[in-house]
């Protein structure tokens, strides 16, 4: 999201669905932020849509998404969207979520979410571009160089930096999930760091991993 904000002809939202999926969806805790979502957010679907798709009208326009908050299995509308889904390993996925969210669930850390939505949309001919955090930190620039061209957009270098501190464009949330990337500048890769999950995360892990594999078979190569 912070790359595809760097241009000026493309129009961004930071998880427009995330009011949505908290007013429709029982969950056994509060996210972080979450009253303040739900009184400055939209919470109808169909209204998220129609602002989408009046935004689409004059600009190129990125959602940066969560799969989970699409709560429909068949999501029609995500039809005439050029889709792409970003993972990274189970196991960094997890011990990410838990920073915020102690004990995680399948359904909150969205890859199982994320497969069936590669599985919908490939049957309806639609297959997306799956890429992946470690593969696109090889080589930033020439993987989205890649991306750009499966997107038929061209390729700016402004994409590779941004300013320390967050973007406009960041939602209310960004306190509690960005500081990360908030303290970069640009594409950096991060210290090695072993990833020991707890025993309480580790079946989470291996209903995780399937999933995961099914995407892993589709990603994009950077070479």
């Amino acid at each position: 999201m912070y790359s595809f904000a760097q241009r000026n002809d493309i129009a961004v939202l930071d998880e427009p669905f995330y009011g949505y999926y908290l007013n429709t969806k029982s969950l056994d805790f509060k996210h972080p932020s979450q009253k303040k979502i739900l009184q400055t957010m939209e919470l109808d679907k169909e209204e998220i849509l129609k602002k989408i798709n009046t935004l689409s009208e004059t600009n190129n326009v990125f959602i940066k998404g969560m799969a989970h908050h699409f709560s429909s299995d068949t999501p029609s509308f995500i039809l005439n969207w050029k889709n792409i889904i970003l993972i990274r390993h189970p196991e960094k996925l997890i011990a990410s979520f838990s920073k915020v969210i102690d004990t995680p669930t399948i359904d909150d850390i969205g890859i199982k979410k994320a497969a069936d939505l590669f599985l919908f949309l490939k049957k309806k001919k639609k297959t997306p571009i799956v890429i992946d955090s470690d593969e696109l930190m090889k080589n930033p620039a020439n993987y989205l160089k890649k991306l750009c061209v499966l997107l038929k957009i061209p390729f700016t270098k402004t994409m590779l930096n941004w300013s320390k501190g967050g973007i406009p464009e960041d939602g209310i949330w960004a306190a509690n999930w960005y500081t990360n990337v908030h303290n970069t500048k640009g594409f950096a890769i991060q210290k090695n760091k072993a990833v020991v999950l707890s025993e309480e995360l580790q079946p989470l892990l291996k209903e995780a991993l399937p999933y995961y594999e099914t995407l892993k078979m589709n990603i994009l190569k950077n070479d």
